[in-house]
C-alpha cells in the first residue's frame, strides 16, 4: 500500500488554491509504490498525480528531483512534469508532509515484458543520460559503495539468519569492489531505480519513465547494469539472453558504451544486484511484519549477484562489439 498519510477533502481544496488547477472533482489512493504517499487527483483542467513525501525522502532534495524530471521533459524525455504554483515553486505542504502535482501519464507498467519493450527501455535510458547531460544540479549516490558499506555494518550482524555463510560470502563481495570498482567511466545523471514499474507502455511503444526519487550522478554504464538486473531475468532467476541483447542494442543505439565501459559491466551488474539486495535484506531484517514500508525479499538479488560473479565478458549479456 502507498498511501501512508491520508488527506482530507477540505484539505486538498485548499492546498489546490495555490496552483491554476481549476476546481477539485475526485481524488483516490494509489496502491502501486512503496516510498510516499500518491493520489490520482482529477480537477476540472486535468488530471495529475499528487505525491506526499513520506520520511524516506529528504525534503532537502526535492528541488533536486522535481528539477531533473522538469529539465528532462523540457529536452523531449517522456517522464512527468511537475506543475508549478501561483508562485512559482514547485513544492508545497500538504497534512504535514512536502507535496507536489505532476501531470499524469498514459501507459502501463510491464509485468512480462518482452524483448521489444526492454530495447525501448534502452533507447529511453540512454536518452534520458544525454538529456541530463546540461542538468545544473548535482546530487551524491548515498547508495552506491560508501552507502552499501553502511548498510552492511548494519545488516551483517544478522545476515547469517536470513542465509547461514552470507554475512562471509558479502564480505568477500566488498573486498573485490574495494580491489576493482571503476571510479573514471563516462558519468552524468542516472535514473538509479529504472524497474519495470517505473516505466509506462502503451503496447510495444514506451509512453514515460516514471519515479525519479533515487536519481543522482554516478556512472552511466551502472545504470546499464541496474536495468539488466531489473528488466533481463526471469521469474525463475534465469538470465534471458534475447532480453539482454536487445536492452544493450537499444541503449548504444541512442549512446554507444565506451570499451571501458563494456569491460566493466559484469562487475557493475554485480555492484547492482548488492545494493538492491542490500536494501532488502536490511527492511527484510529489521522492518516488523504488518509494518507501512512494503518488505522485499531479498533472495532474487542474491542470486543475480551470485550469476553475474561468473561472468567475465559482456558478451555474455548480449552485448555486440563494434
Amino acid at each position: 500500500m502507498a498511501v501512508y498519510t491520508d488527506v482530507s477533502e477540505e484539505e486538498l481544496s485548499v492546498y489546490l488554491r495555490d496552483y491554476a488547477l481549476g476546481d477539485m472533482m475526485s481524488y483516490k489512493g494509489i496502491a502501486e509504490g512503496s516510498e510516499n504517499s500518491n493520489y490520482l487527483l482529477h480537477t476540472t483542467v486535468g488530471t495529475y498525480i499528487l505525491t506526499l513525501y513520506e520520511k524516506r525522502v529528504d525534503g532537502a532534495e526535492l528541488p533536486f528531483f522535481l528539477g531533473l524530471m522538469q529539465h528532462l521533459a523540457r529536452k523531449g524525455i517522456n517522464c512527468p512534469l511537475p506543475v508549478e504554483r501561483r508562485d512559482g515553486g514547485l513544492i508545497g505542504t500538504l497534512a504535514g508532509r512536502p507535496a507536489a502535482i505532476i501531470t499524469f501519464l498514459e501507459g502501463v507498467w510491464m509485468r512480462r515484458p518482452t524483448a521489444a519493450h526492454c530495447r525501448e527501455v534502452g533507447k529511453a535510458l540512454a536518452g534520458m543520460h544525454l538529456a541530463g547531460g546540461d542538468f545544473d544540479m548535482r546530487r551524491q549516490n548515498r547508495l552506491s559503495v560508501e552507502g552499501w558499506k553502511h548498510l552492511w555494518e548494519m545488516t551483517r550482524p544478522r545476515a547469517d539468519e536470513y542465509e547461514a555463510g552470507l554475512a562471509a560470502e558479502i564480505d568477500a563481495e566488498f573486498a573485490a569492489f574495494a580491489e576493482a570498482w571503476p571510479g573514471d567511466l563516462p558519468s552524468g545523471v542516472i535514473h538509479a531505480d529504472l524497474f519495470p514499474d517505473n516505466v509506462f507502455f502503451l503496447g510495444e511503444r514506451l509512453s514515460g519513465l516514471i519515479d525519479f526519487y533515487f536519481a543522482c550522478n554516478d556512472l552511466f554504464a551502472y545504470d546499464v547494469a541496474t536495468c539488466l538486473n531489473a528488466w533481463c531475468f526471469e521469474k525463475d532467476n534465469s538470465f534471458n539472453l534475447t532480453k539482454g541483447r536487445a536492452l544493450l542494442a537499444g541503449y548504444q543505439s541512442v549512446r554507444p558504451l565506451e570499451p571501458a565501459e563494456r569491460e566493466a559491466l559484469p562487475l557493475l551488474a554485480r555492484g547492482s544486484a548488492l545494493r538492491f539486495m542490500l536494501t532488502r535484506l536490511y527492511d527484510w531484517l529489521t522492518i516488523p511484519d504488518g509494518a507501512l514500508v512494503q518488505k522485499r525479499d531479498p533472495s532474487e538479488f542474491i542470486r543475480r549477484l551470485r550469476f553475474h560473479r561468473h561472468i567475465s565478458s559482456a558478451t555474455e549479456y548480449g552485448l555486440t562489439l563494434p
